[in-house]
């Protein structure tokens, strides 16, 4: 019988310091050193999700960690996700399944109900690692949210898991941040933190000796090493919405992207990003939307909150004007409902029960349900006949006589999404359709883009190994193995 194998925390200083982007490399790195690992996050708020091979979805960020620990994404990686839907409340799912919708206040009472099920999943995985790289979320410097906490420290405390610290030298203040975090936390907390990191260093490392001994000599924790900026990172997924932004490119195919408020899945987005002959223009809120070759709508996890933002930026304006010339729209998930011409929601599941009248674009109608479908695809574009692969997470059905002119034909399944008259509108519930690179350059084609031979999958697998690299290079890893193993068998000595 395999023994569990131990696992090692990476928290930060705040959100935004890189904990996503170093697990994932460190997984790479282990990997390459022959160890099966695991990602694993207790808690992660996002609307950028993933299906998980056993059913379920989990954070974008720890399917990315997964591949680059090359094992397939499961449910127990991210054990609970919170995915927001207004400023003051979130849909819970809890190892891969929504269990409801709940407002912060009452989160806050009934996360440490969701502890079982977090440690029952970090054994999970254990049982079949050599090691578990787990991820934090936010900062365990918030002792206001101390109490319950599943997330940081209080996870780590109930799960006997170590704890490396991560500062982001390029936000400023990196010493103040990770000897502050040192003074406000209590002892025990304290005592799990055996070493820290000082991440995103620009220029000569040497430069901050200095630095580093302070915050050794401040904290009692060890420097476990100074990663300077990876200038690769943009290649890989955003995790959240922070990190959406627009492609470098200035010239070739136009694609405008309305920045919605609960923007989700966004992700869809990347392969386009990485294109050398694509623009891709993200709308923000106050901005019209520009003369393009494509507006995508992109999906949304309150689609009738977004479908009103949309109409206060008058976008819904633009999108007239831009079929009236002639251009091209494709509404992806909540995109694809909000060109229907009616959107109900019957039984309340965005919120008060509602109805309302959507662009008009296409000849469909979206009743909203509490079943909720998540599952990974295959199947073929109607119009190309070319694979797709991708995967459907999304509330509701949508029917009407544009259905009748299918986007997609689904393994098993049958029709997807709708086509107006024209051709030129088009709604699919399919994500992650243009990370297959036949049927991303025959769609760019079709919009007079040039195919460039870009294989997308291909480029973020050879981004983590230079991730790795990276990570090898600047990284006492032998160490942060010998933290984990240490903190293990301490564990098993005290248990037996």
């Amino acid at each position: 019988m395999r023994h569990a194998g131990p696992a090692l925390m990476v928290q930060g200083t705040g959100s935004h310091v890189g904990k996503s982007l170093l697990v994932a490399g460190l997984c790479r790195a282990l990997a390459r050193r022959g160890l099966k690992v695991a990602p694993f996050k207790p808690q992660n708020m996002s609307n950028n999700a993933a299906p998980a091979k056993d059913g379920g979805e989990i954070g974008r960020a720890q399917a990315l960690q997964a591949q680059a620990a090359g094992r397939p994404p499961s449910v127990h990686m991210n054990p609970v996700l919170l995915k927001p839907e207004s400023e003051t409340g979130a849909q819970v799912v809890v190892q891969g399944r929504r269990i409801g919708a709940m407002k912060a206040a009452e989160y806050l009472r009934r996360k440490a109900d969701l502890m079982p099920a977090v440690l029952e999943s970090l054994s999970t995985l254990r049982r079949d690692s050599d090691i578990v790289m787990v991820e934090g979320a936010g900062s365990p410097a918030e002792t206001n949210l101390r109490d319950n906490d599943i997330a940081n420290m209080g996870f780590a405390a109930a799960a006997g898991v170590p704890v490396v610290i991560v500062g982001d030298i390029d936000r400023g203040g990196v010493i103040a941040s990770l000897v502050g975090t040192h003074a406000v936390l209590e002892t025990n907390d304290r005592s799990h933190i055996a070493g820290f990191i000082v991440n995103r260093f620009r220029g000569d490392a040497g430069l901050f000796a200095e630095g580093v001994r302070t915050i050794e000599t401040r904290t009692g924790w060890p420097c476990l090493g100074v990663v300077p900026w990876f200038d690769e990172a943009h290649l890989l997924p955003a995790e959240d919405v922070m990190g959406l932004s627009a492609s470098t490119a200035t010239h070739g195919v136009m694609v405008a992207v309305p920045r919605l408020r609960r923007i989700a899945n966004f992700d869809d987005l990347d392969p386009l990003n990485a294109e050398p002959g694509v623009t891709v223009k993200i709308v923000e809120a106050g901005e019209a939307i520009p003369p393009a070759d494509l507006v995508l709508l992109p999906g949304s996890k309150s689609v009738i909150a977004d479908l009103a933002f949309l109409r206060d930026q008058g976008w819904d304006i633009d999108l007239r004007a831009h079929v009236r010339r002639g251009g091209r729209v494709l509404g992806l998930c909540g995109g694809y409902q909000m060109l229907g011409r009616l959107i109900s929601d019957p039984d309340g599941v965005e919120g008060p029960p509602a109805q309302v009248s959507g662009l008009g674009l296409l000849q469909v109608e979206t009743v909203l349900t509490e079943q909720k479908t998540t599952r990974a695809v295959t199947g073929r574009h109607v119009g190309s006949g070319l694979s797709l692969s991708g995967y459907e997470i999304h509330l509701g059905r949508t029917d009407g006589p544009d259905c009748s002119r299918p986007f997609a034909s689904i393994d098993g399944e049958g029709a997807d999404g709708a086509l107006s008259d024209t051709g030129r509108i088009a709604g699919t519930y399919l994500h992650g359709i243009f990370a297959e690179d036949g049927f991303r350059s025959a769609y760019l084609a079709s919009l007079g883009g040039a195919v460039s031979g870009l294989s997308f999958r291909a480029t973020v697998d050879a981004t983590l190994d230079r991730l790795a690299e990276h990570l090898e290079a600047h990284l006492d890893i032998d160490r942060m193995l010998a933290i984990a193993d240490t903190a293990m068998a301490g564990a098993s000595a005290q248990n037996s």
